[in-house]
């Protein structure tokens, strides 16, 4: 079992930057094979990818609304996950989660549906 804690968000002006952490937890964590990744949810939208990055730290993949503006990184020593949003835009207000998928090959997906590990989810507000 993986538990998951978010924590960072809260409201901003347009063009700042927030940093939100996960931290990772279970006793099934400990082996290392997994995807990290961040999705977010907006009133009245579906849920949508955001980023995601191996375990390992090798490979991080965006979704083009945030490339450029978002890092997601990890911190192997603290089993936490961040993800800095720099460039903040009124559209990237939402709830935003924490997911975890236990993935032997370490193969990187962008569908929520993979995931089996979520966090209970941090706002993150920005005005314009």
């Amino acid at each position: 079992q993986v538990q998951l804690v978010e924590s960072g968000g809260g409201l901003v002006q347009a063009g700042g930057s927030l940093r939100l952490s996960c931290a990772a937890s279970g006793r099934t964590f400990g082996s290392g094979r997994f995807v990290m990744a961040w999705f977010r949810q907006a009133p009245g939208k579906e849920r949508e990818f955001v980023a995601a990055i191996r375990w390992s730290g090798d490979s991080t993949y965006y979704a083009d609304s945030v490339k450029g503006r978002f890092t997601i990184s990890r911190d192997n020593a603290e089993n936490t996950v961040y993800l800095q949003m720099n460039s903040l835009k009124p559209e990237d207000t939402a709830v935003y989660y924490c997911a975890a998928d236990r993935n032997p090959r370490l193969l990187i997906h962008t569908s929520g549906l993979l995931y089996e590990y979520w966090g209970q989810g941090t706002q993150v507000t920005v005005s314009s």
